[in-house]
């Protein structure tokens, strides 16, 4: 195939988008956020072509959804062969091959951990809320550990994990009891304000845990989990140091607590391991997949020991979880990822290069972070360093009336999350239009909040 490049031949929104915008705008729900006026005809790889005819390179994925990119050829041809055989019978009621096989397929991935088993749901969120029963059922105990910064999903057990941004709770209340948040570990910003890498782990939140929740708040003997993000994902792409989650695997082993891993962003080779967990050498008793899993079609996992997955029959189930079509792209989207895994790496090693080279020229990106393809460029205000909010928001309306879908995350990072297919062509061109989109956006002065001139915000 020959490189394409980004081709706006229409400013945004076109004549067909607003017509689709305008029916939208009048029947679906206001709580959808809509983060900018793209109404997608078709997509191919790395590259999605609205209705107006214009291309846009996606280094979003649909929120790290799309992995092998838009409509690959092998995943698309899973899914008509599958819907060709049937598209439903329920598997929690009965068998067929592609749930069998997937599952299987996904308890043979960390061998580490032992023996699986594996629970299929239609999405990440309700892995999370199979992943508090099966915890709670196991243990007997009631309190869940969570991280500020956390995104877990947005229906009830999950809204109560989170501890992001407060739109996504607000008025929702009472959400579910039992749950404490202690703050993330980041490696350049201690919760208790050290200066980077100062205080070792002596301000490590793990240890908090041990030290003063355990003494002041909350029995351990009743704390039937910590559910943790390896690498966050919502709250800025921030990994941690490889001792945070150390330290939380040995609390949770000398208090007979369970471990969850959310790898529902992280995982299925977004950082050129399968999981996130590889990367530091920790393995949880749950983890949980879903997104990038079956390249756009609705399943998520819950994949737990099998010692720790003792719920009885019936106990859970779903009507829609493993749904044959999806099971089916699912083992199709594991089969292309598997030889992705060593190209992630090399261009996600790329990306961050080329992301570190416009930090240095560029004062408001404050920091690069990131593995393989799930990189965060965290933009500040020079002098203050105070989260560059605004400017992020007119970043990515301005890249997107250029031809390149991002989105942030954080309180002012830009995530870069693209389809795992992304090679050196097309991180050239995203990198060379943002720098684009920086040169267009200086910082004014004036604003308390990093408004950008001459973007509406």
């Amino acid at each position: 195939m020959s490189k394409l490049y980004p081709e706006v031949k229409v400013a945004p929104p076109g004549p067909n988008a607003q017509a689709i915008i305008a029916m939208d705008q009048r029947h679906s729900s206001p709580s959808y956020i809509k983060e900018y006026p793209l109404v997608v005809e078709r997509g191919e790889g790395p590259w999605v072509y609205d209705v107006d005819g214009n291309r846009f390179l996606d280094f979003m994925a649909g929120i790290a959804v799309a992995s092998t990119g838009h409509s690959h050829p092998t995943v698309v041809k899973a899914i008509h062969e599958a819907a060709d055989r049937f598209l439903h019978i329920c598997g929690t009621d009965f068998y067929y091959d592609a749930f069998s096989r997937l599952c299987a397929r996904l308890a043979s991935y960390l061998p580490e951990m032992g023996p699986k088993r594996v629970f299929l749901t239609n999405s990440g969120t309700e892995a999370v809320e199979g992943a508090l029963k099966l915890a709670r059922h196991h243990t007997r105990r009631q309190y869940v550990v969570a991280f500020k910064g956390g995104f877990h999903g947005r229906t009830y057990g999950a809204l109560s994990l989170n501890s992001s941004k407060v739109a996504q709770r607000a008025f929702f209340g009472p959400l579910l009891p039992g749950v404490i948040h202690i703050p993330y570990a980041t490696p350049y910003r201690c919760p208790n304000g050290c200066a980077p890498n100062a205080c070792g782990d002596a301000c490590n939140p793990a240890l908090a845990l041990e030290r003063e929740w355990f003494v002041n708040h909350v029995d351990p003997r009743e704390v039937a989990a910590v559910i943790v993000e390896p690498i966050l994902g919502e709250g800025g792409y921030v990994v941690p140091p490889a001792g945070f989650l150390q330290h939380l695997r040995r609390i949770c082993d000398a208090h007979g607590i369970l471990l969850i891993f959310d790898e529902v962003q992280s995982g299925i080779g977004r950082t050129g391991k399968m999981f996130a967990a590889e990367h530091f050498g920790v393995m949880p008793d749950i983890l949980l997949s879903a997104k990038g899993i079956a390249s756009g079609m609705p399943l998520g996992a819950i994949i737990a020991r099998e010692s720790v997955m003792t719920w009885p029959r019936g106990s859970h189930g779903s009507t829609y979880g493993g749904n044959p079509v999806c099971c089916a792209a699912a083992l199709a989207t594991l089969d292309v990822v598997e030889g992705l895994l060593d190209s992630v790496s090399a261009t996600g090693e790329r990306l961050q290069h080329g992301l570190r080279e416009l930090q240095a020229r560029y004062a408001v990106i404050g920091d690069v972070r990131g593995v393989g393809l799930m990189v965060g460029a965290e933009f500040v205000e020079p002098g203050t360093r105070e989260p560059a909010g605004a400017y992020v928001a007119a970043l990515e309306q301005l890249a997107f009336r250029k031809g390149l879908l991002l989105l942030s995350c954080g309180k002012s990072t830009i995530r870069f999350a693209p389809p795992l297919v992304v090679g050196e062509h097309e991180v050239a061109v995203m990198l060379r239009i943002l720098e684009e989109c920086l040169r267009e956006l200086p910082l004014t002065a004036s604003s308390p909040n990093a408004a950008v001139a001459g973007v509406k915000l």
